[in-house]
Order: structure tokens, then C-alpha cells, then sequence
């Protein structure tokens, strides 16, 4: 199974995550990522992604690729990647719903 967005694979993606009791103090310290900064990084990726398929799709209509596999593969990455990004969506909704019913 592929990780565009990087988050499973041991290329840095899951190391860069903030380990649970780890210090929160993020001032002047740029090795952990806050949560807006990672989210539009990987909004970003899954946009490139789009936009490559999408031009190997035209490309291949207009005959200047001729190898179906990777047009079918370049989709395919970016189908996954809107997916994964889409599924962590519904989980922050869902976590903010649920906080929205919280009585104070």
C-alpha cells in the first residue's frame, strides 16, 4: 500500500510526529511541526498529486505519453491521497462535534 501522504512510512513522515508526554513548547523549536504547518503540507502534497494525475491524464489524451500504467498509477496515488486526507477531515469533524456537545 502506498503513503503519499508520508504519515506510515519510515521516511520521516512518522518521526516528525509529537509523541504523546513529549514538552508541548514549540517556541523557537522548529524539529516538531504544529498542526496547521503539517496539515497544509500534506493539503499541498495531495494537491501536487492531483495535478500531476490530472496532467498525465492529459497528456495522455493529447498522445504526448503513451503509457497507460503510470497514468492509471498517477490516479490512482492521488485517488488515495484525497481519500486519506478526506478521512482525516470526518475525524476532525467528528472530534469537534463532539467537543461542540461538552457542557461547561
Amino acid at each position: 500500500m502506498s503513503d503519499p501522504l508520508g504519515l506510515i512510512s519510515g521516511a520521516g513522515g512518522a518521526n516528525k510526529l509529537p509523541m504523546m508526554g513529549a514538552p508541548r513548547n514549540n517556541v523557537g523549536n522548529n524539529q516538531n511541526p504544529d498542526f496547521k504547518s503539517l496539515l497544509m503540507s500534506n493539503l499541498n502534497e495531495v494537491n501536487a498529486l492531483q495535478q500531476d494525475a490530472g496532467k498525465a491524464t492529459e497528456d495522455l489524451v493529447t498522445g504526448k505519453r503513451t503509457d497507460l500504467e503510470g497514468v492509471i498509477a498517477a490516479t490512482e496515488k492521488a485517488d488515495v491521497a484525497f481519500k486519506m486526507l478526506q478521512a482525516m477531515r470526518n475525524q476532525v469533524m467528528e472530534a469537534y462535534e463532539e467537543v461542540k456537545q461538552m457542557r461547561v
